[in-house]
């Protein structure tokens, strides 16, 4: 940690790209932070702004752009024995792999974008822990899907039990993520066509993504009470009912309406685990068409999905049955 910090106290260093011999541009380690965090959707940017931020309280830096200015200024060994010290410490800090796995990759992020510029000739090349993702990615199963749909739908507010609803439509149906139900506009549900313009998690444009019958309804019924006036598509309804088109539900808002709802129907459960649930029940749904499921799911890499298909429950029981079902000759048992 000493020496980490010693090195962010020398770390005054300008970090050039020679566009030519005879066009120099400077680029110090603020725009670099800024063009790195720049083009970002708004829940990518602050995570990286908080995985920079744990980074420089770690070095002892007194700006993220001090402690991006340590890690770019030193060699390419160094830096590395830097990142290497920081995942110790995150380990010894007692942090789970996916976030330490985070971490690193912000860090060999800011690095590669460096590389890309010209700043740095060198990658980051520490790697991530081995951890099990996703060790429980059922989520709240049919039956718990049920049983969130008709407790909020047995709400006495109706306004609020339409909400819910298509809260929880929107969830499990599409396997939206909690941040991407909380971007939607009224503007993106193209009611005629039957269809949902969604923001996926690190795209820059909006895609098309069909909608279910039971869905549609459930959109319907919901503006039925809203009203089609411009603003989120779903809002929140802890404030003034004048003001409910335009108060945008948040992210914590969504997961305590879960989390209610959840408790309600007897479950304990969580948005992302309606999302679960979704792609856990296409995988049944399609026969394990992984291809298939991960259009749905819009996964970047089939290997998650993979972990979604290795973690459903008949499968290691399906194939221990299939193997213990040889028959010893003359017998008719299975052989043991």
């Amino acid at each position: 940690m000493l020496r980490d910090q010693e090195l962010a106290n020398s770390a005054e260093v300008r970090l050039e790209v020679h566009r030519s011999a005879h066009d120099r541009a400077i680029i110090d380690a603020a725009e670099l932070v800024a063009m790195f965090i720049g083009a970002r959707s708004p829940r990518t940017r602050a995570a990286y702004r908080a995985d920079l931020e744990h980074f420089r309280r770690h070095v002892g830096a007194p700006s993220a752009t001090m402690a991006a200015q340590m890690l770019l200024g030193s060699p390419h060994g160094a830096a590395n024995a830097l990142a290497l010290r920081y995942r110790t410490a995150l380990v010894a800090g007692g942090f789970a792999a996916a976030t330490i796995n985070r971490r690193l990759a912000s860090l060999r992020a800011l690095v590669a974008l460096g590389r890309t510029l010209g700043l740095v000739t060198w990658k980051l090349e520490i790697g991530n822990l081995r951890h099990r993702a996703y060790r429980d990615t059922s989520g709240p199963g049919d039956d718990g899907v049920r049983k969130l749909i008709n407790a909020a739908a047995m709400q006495p507010d109706a306004c609020r039990a339409a909400r819910d609803v298509v809260l929880i439509r929107l969830l499990h149906d599409l396997a939206l993520r909690r941040g991407e139900v909380c971007s939607l506009d009224l503007s993106d549900f193209d009611e005629t066509g039957g269809r949902l313009m969604v923001l996926g998690k690190g795209y820059a444009d909006k895609e098309p993504i069909a909608l279910p019958a039971a869905t549609r309804v459930a959109l319907s019924t919901w503006l039925s009470h809203r009203g089609r006036g411009p603003g989120p598509l779903v809002t929140s309804l802890d404030v003034a009912r004048t003001s409910r088109t335009s108060a945008r539900l948040t992210g914590t808002g969504l997961w305590s309406i879960v989390r209610r709802l959840g408790r309600a129907a007897g479950l304990t459960t969580w948005p992302h685990g309606l999302r679960h649930a979704a792609i856990t029940r296409a995988l049944d749904v399609t026969n394990g068409d992984v291809r298939k499921v991960q259009r749905f799911s819009r996964h970047a890499d089939v290997r998650t999905v993979l972990i979604y298909d290795d973690a459903r429950p008949d499968r290691v029981a399906d194939v221990a049955e299939m193997v213990a079902s040889i028959e010893v000759a003359g017998t008719g048992t299975p052989h043991s």
